[in-house]
């Protein structure tokens, strides 16, 4: 008996903190607005709206660089209390629809909506319908993407961003994924990316042609996800009520690094990187640093430390320890990370992002 079809929705509002900010300040809303820390502190940006975007301002960014690309941008603290109410009423939305709900952030959810009688049970129908709720009692603009796994949807709901959806019917999955291009592919960074190209691999197709072990010698087990997806598959199930247990960051470099110097200077850009996802994530309460070192034989290591808030030098201190593991060797790979809530910081297996 053939299981019937998933009907999967990604909702990710429009640049979350700083709708609410020009919901609530309506003289904003013409102006280049991002959220962040202030630039004389080394301030990050945590997210900007899209005015501001067209000057190339992105998250993650040093908000002195953010100040130098746009001298009239306005960049104000964020206020999480507000954002929180706004995503609380965005779930209380979700909830009228379906239980199965995973949130991944405060601004953005997968939504399990397989057998669902509303709207006449058409997934394209609740998306829509979902976003006029949210646009009309919370006063922002969401997004969407309809299709029959997470992978899809996710990559769908950026595809009429701002105040968009967009739906993958299972018959035209295939044609999606074989045009996609690699760059969009869930975990798949700028560097990643690069070395996929650099293989003559630029596209779904490509990748779903390509020889899984190449991939899996190239870039281990993640290879072999990629080479899933590129067949559309994707079987991992919306997790009602997940508890997010950790958030990182990771870079794989185009060149290894050759020293313990050298990975020293690329901790500042990884720091401002977890911190725009910490923010995103709602400002979890921490409970342990961690630091991921791979080495140039893809031999890695792990270091980790209880701490309850974001510490340059602490990340500096695990990165000697987890260096030295490596006896000299070149590092092809650095990760940062933070474990969520209170307690034993051993008890939890950490999540590592993709690059």
């Amino acid at each position: 008996m053939t299981a019937p079809q998933r009907k999967i929705i990604h909702v990710d509002c429009d640049a979350f903190y700083a709708s609410v900010e020009m919901r609530d300040h309506p003289e904003w809303r013409d102006i280049a607005l991002a959220i962040g820390g202030r630039p004389e502190t080394r301030g990050v940006i945590a997210t900007c709206n899209y005015l501001a975007r067209q000057y190339g301002i992105h998250s993650a960014m040093a908000s002195a660089t953010a100040l130098r690309l746009c001298p009239q941008l306005l960049i104000v603290r964020p206020d999480m209390a507000r954002y929180r109410a706004a995503s609380q009423q965005i779930h209380a939305i979700y909830q009228a629809f379906t239980e199965r709900i995973e949130p991944l952030s405060l601004d953005e959810a997968y939504l399990d909506v397989s057998g669902v009688t509303l709207c006449q049970g058409s997934a394209t129908r609740i998306a829509t319908a979902i976003r006029t709720r949210i646009r009309e009692e919370v006063g922002i603009t969401a997004s969407a993407g309809i299709a029959p796994n997470k992978f899809l949807a996710k990559v769908a709901s950026d595809w009429n961003k701002p105040d968009g959806q967009f739906v993958v019917r299972p018959q035209d999955t295939a044609a999606f994924v074989a045009a996609l291009p690699v760059a969009r592919f869930f975990g798949v960074g700028k560097v990643t990316a690069a070395r996929l190209k650099a293989l003559g691999i630029h596209h779904g197709a490509d990748l779903a042609a390509a020889d899984p072990l190449l991939l899996t010698q190239e870039f281990g087990r993640f290879g072999e996800r990629l080479h899933q997806l590129a067949h559309g598959i994707d079987k991992r199930e919306v997790e009602p009520e997940r508890e997010r247990k950790s958030v990182s960051v990771e870079e794989t470099y185009a060149r290894d690094l050759p020293d313990l110097a050298a990975c020293r200077a690329e901790l500042p850009e990884l720091l401002a990187q977890l911190k725009s996802r910490i923010a995103r994530a709602g400002e979890p309460p921490l409970r342990a640093l961690v630091v991921k070192v791979k080495f140039a034989d893809f031999s890695q290591t792990t270091v980790e430390h209880a701490a309850s808030t974001l510490m340059l030098n602490a990340f500096g201190r695990l990165l000697e320890t987890g260096y030295a593991r490596g006896q000299g060797r070149a590092v092809r790979l650095l990760g940062l990370g933070v474990r969520l809530g209170h307690g034993d910081a051993r008890q939890l297996e950490f999540e590592w992002e993709e690059d």
